[in-house]
Parts: C-alpha cells; structure tokens; sequence
C-alpha cells in the first residue's frame, strides 16, 4: 500500500495552509529576498559590485546543514517518544481496566456488599483509570485544576476534605484537587451533612455544559438551539453546508459522560488559543513588541490590579485575604486512589497475589510515562543553542545573495528565496513540533488517544464475563476445523461415545489418540492452503 501525498490529497483549506510552516517564515524569506534584490539592482545599476568571494559558502552551509538536521530530528525524535508515551498509557490503562472489572471479584461477604455495590465499585475504579488519560492531557497543555467538561464527570465523586469524619470540615482541610474552588474567593465552612456545592455563596451549581436537559433531550446527537447559535459562526451561513462539516460541527463526545453538577463553569474539554491576525502576519509580532516595551509599565500596573482583583475575598476585619496558591498534579491524585484500591483489594483477599502484583505494575508503568511526557513537555533545547543557531543562520542568508551574485546573476532572487525557504523551513519545523501536545495542526492528536481509551474501556466493561461452558460447547464452534467440521454440539452429542477421526481408513483407537491425529490433520491442511506456492 502506497500512502498518499499530503500535498495533493484532499483540498487545500486555511486549515491545511496553517499547518504547513509557510505563514511563520513568510516574512523572513521575504526579507532575505529582498536583500538579494538590492544587491542586484546595486551591482547592475551602480558601479558599486557588492559581489565578495565565496570561499565561506562551501563550509558555512554544510556546518550549518548538519546543525539544522540535527536540530530538526532532535525535536522528531522528541515527537516520536510522545506518540509512544501514550502508546504505553493505552496500553496501561487497558491493562487496568481489565483486571479490575474482571479479576476483582464481586463475590463478597453479605454483610460486606451486594453484588450491585461491588460492580458500582469496580465501574467507579475504571471510570478513574479513564480520567487518567484525560488529567495528562490537560496537564501536558499547561491546563491545570480538575474543572473541565471531560474530566470533572469523572472525578467528582472524590473526597474532598482529609478530615471526613470532623465534625465540622473546615477551608483548611480542603485537598489540593478541589482547592481551585476556594482560591477565587471567600471560602466557605461546610456543615458536615451540607453539599459543598451549595454552600459556595452566591453561586448556583452548574451543570456539565456538554450534556442536555434529560427532559428535553433524550438523543446523545441532537443539540438544543442554544449551542447551534453558539457553534454556528458567521461565515459558515453563507452557503450551505456539506453533511461532513455538519456532522463535525455536531461532534460533542462530552455527552456521553455522566451528568452533574459543578460549584464553578467547567471550562471546555478543548482550549487552543485564538487565532489572531499575528498568526498570519508574523511581521506584526515586532510593532507588537515595541508597543509593550513603550507601555510596559502601563501593561505591569493593570496586570497587578487585575490579580488583586482575581485573589479577591476579604477577612471579618476587612482585609484582602491572601489565598494560598496550591497547583496539583491531578494524574497523581488519580494514581493515588487508584494505588489504594489496590492495597483495599489486596487486604480484603479479593484478588490473587499475581493479579495485585499486574495491578501495582500497570500504576508503575502509567506513573512513568506521565513523568516522561513531562520531561518531553518541559526540557527543550537550551535558548543558547536556539538563539545562537537562528542568528548564525540569519547571517548565513544575509550573506548569501553578495556570494552567490557572481555566478547566479539575475538567478539571485529566485536562489535566495529558495534557500531561505529550505532552510528556515526545516529550523521552524523543528521548533513546532519539539512540543507536539498542544493545539498546532502538527501536535499529535491526543484528543483522539483520550476518546480511544475512552471507547476500549468502555468495551472492557460490556464484557460480562461469562465462563467458558457459555460458548465452548456452542452449535456454532467447530473446535477442530478445518480436519473435523462437526461441531461441539454434535461432538457432545452422545457422552458415552469417545472421539473418533471422522471418515478414517486408518484404524485408530477412540480418545486421545484421535485427537491428536485431528489436530495434526487440521496443521497440514491450514499449511497448504495458506501457501502462495
């Protein structure tokens, strides 16, 4: 199978422009463009010749090529290890997922719990483990706290105070996954029997913003008018639209979570950046620059009468009340009730020590590989060595028109522009994709890994588990084929009769020695018939 040509396969959208790395270094190749031009006009219209040797081209660009290669497959190879990250968080997370919802067992004493109880038990710890992969990719894009529309559904249920059993849970008892909630402002004491959504003042709880009113609604598809308005943006009215973009625009697979209540919005399960004029015009990023620099002082004064604003909250004296800024690793957190599962199961008896020892593992390997995807995410390549590679490559380019003037002639613009399209092409690819888990048409997909997690634990806990004597012995099984057609219902037919190789000149004793005929019977055929020659 031959892959298709990025290039030429499907239409060629702003989407897919975006994605390549001509509207970053536009403006550069341009620039360098324009140098060779002048140096042409100069040398042909003046006596002036700015054409200088070209001893330095030679060595220059092949030190500089190395470089930049070695750049570019550094931050592939950075690219690379993420894709394989999530592989492993895949894989571990399925792992989990199946031996919790089959080996944990539901059998437990009936003073204990129901067997209702243990399954609600045994879903809530999958559910974690599916919030796993949803908490790394929040983190990985610098999107801290719990309140999102695909992650706070499944983590809500969690403790929140590490003093359960006080009689009065107080704001300092507040654990750091919740502690987002109390930061913006006057922290309320909650009554030990009190919802703690309710006891946020002046908030009404909000339910998950992706999910529709059950009264209205019953279609996980369907959308309410509200968010068609919200979706629907002004140039996608003008002409009809085709089913594949309506299908896109309807996608929302925040519905199937479950439906709660928040003490705060819930932000959406997606958070790129607004695309400004700057994405396009590179140019304008340096007056941009300059402007900051003349109002910075201006910028730093609103700046920190905003974050007085945003802290807020005040003492019974009056005074600002200085909130204690806690970050918490939310993968963490979740890895922690998932390892006290385990020590739970493991004292209870309701695992054997083999499947206690694949469980610690699993949490190992996903505890791992989320330290790795940060070490990816937070280490790039030192600024010296960036800076340092982009100036000698801009002298490099600068240079390059006066060089090659001699031998190229009127070719100069045309070669300088080619040059610095090849060059910085490869340097800006480098740069883009060292961090491949954010929002660029570049990063890897990790909503699509989540949303695949997602389906395959799902389909982990419709299995049923049922045993073996369920579908081995059903009229569809051909247990033999292909030497023997008969099924393990005819096989079964008749108890006291021992197994015999159907339609067998060879006279062969009933039992073992039969089957094991058939089976080699059934290795010879499979081996002929799967051969080419």
């Amino acid at each position: 199978m031959v892959a298709h040509n990025p290039l030429f396969h499907g239409r060629w959208t702003l989407k897919k422009f975006n994605a390549t790395v001509v509207n970053d270094i536009w403006p550069e190749v341009l620039f360098f463009s324009a140098v060779a031009t002048m140096v042409y006009l100069v040398s042909t219209m003046t006596s002036t010749n700015l054409s200088i040797s070209t001893g330095l081209l030679t060595v220059l660009g092949t030190v500089l090529g190395l470089v930049i290669s070695f750049r570019t497959s550094t931050a592939y190879e950075r690219y690379q290890d993420g894709r394989k990250m999530w592989t492993n968080i895949n894989i571990a997370s399925r792992n989990l997922a199946q031996f919790i919802w089959i080996h944990v067992s539901t059998e437990r004493p009936a003073a204990a719990q129901t067997e209702l109880e243990a399954i609600i038990e045994k879903k809530t710890m999958v559910n974690l483990v599916q919030a796993f992969s949803v908490a790394v990719k929040h983190l990985l894009r610098g999107e801290p706290g719990i309140y999102y529309q695909d992650l706070y559904p499944l983590i809500c249920h969690l403790p929140r105070y590490a003093n359960m059993e006080a009689g009065q849970r107080i704001p300092e008892d507040i654990l750091p996954l919740f502690r987002e909630v109390h930061a913006a402002g006057e922290i309320p004491h909650v009554h030990p029997h009190q919802n703690v959504r309710d006891a946020v003042q002046g908030h009404k709880p909000q339910k998950t913003a992706s999910l529709p009113d059950p009264k209205h609604d019953h279609d996980l598809g369907g959308k309410d008018e509200d968010s068609k308005s919200t979706n629907a943006s002004w140039y996608q009215s003008l002409g009809r639209r085709s089913p594949r973009k309506q299908r896109r625009d309807s996608f929302d697979p925040e519905k199937a979570l479950a439906h709660v209540d928040s003490e705060q919005p819930l932000k959406p399960a997606r958070n790129p950046p607004e695309t400004t004029v700057y994405d396009y015009v590179p140019l304008l990023r340096f007056f941009k620059w300059v402007v900051l620099i003349i109002f910075r002082r201006t910028a730093s004064l609103a700046r920190m009468a905003a974050e007085r604003k945003k802290k807020g909250g005040r003492d019974a004296l009056g005074r600002k009340r200085k909130v204690e800024e806690i970050e918490s690793n939310v993968p963490i957190e979740i890895c922690l009730y998932l390892s006290s599962y385990t020590a739970y199961v493991m004292k209870q008896g309701l695992v054997t020590p083999a499947i206690a020892t694949a469980l610690t593992n699993n949490l190992s390997s996903l505890q791992d590989t989320m330290s790795n995807l940060d070490r990816i995410r937070s280490t790039p390549l030192p600024f010296a060595y960036q800076a340092h590679l982009r100036m000698s490559l801009w002298l490099y380019l600068f240079f390059l028109p006066f060089q090659l003037f001699a031998t190229f002639g009127n070719l100069v613009i045309p070669a300088t522009a080619f040059a610095s399209f090849l060059l910085l092409g490869f340097l800006e690819i480098g740069q883009e994709i060292e961090d491949p888990f954010g929002y660029d048409s570049n990063d890897l997909d990790v909503d699509s890994f989540c949303l695949h997690i997602e389906r395959e634990i799902h389909e982990i806990t419709a299995h049923h588990c049922p045993t073996p004597d369920i579908f081995a012995f059903s009229p569809w099984n051909q247990p033999f084929a292909p030497a023997d057609r008969r099924t393990a219902e005819m096989l079964l037919k008749n108890p006291t009769q021992r197994y015999t190789v159907p339609d067998q000149d060879i006279n062969l004793q009933p039992g073992m020695a039969s089957i094991r005929r058939t089976l080699l019977n059934s290795w010879r055929t499979i081996d002929r018939v799967t051969r080419d020659s």
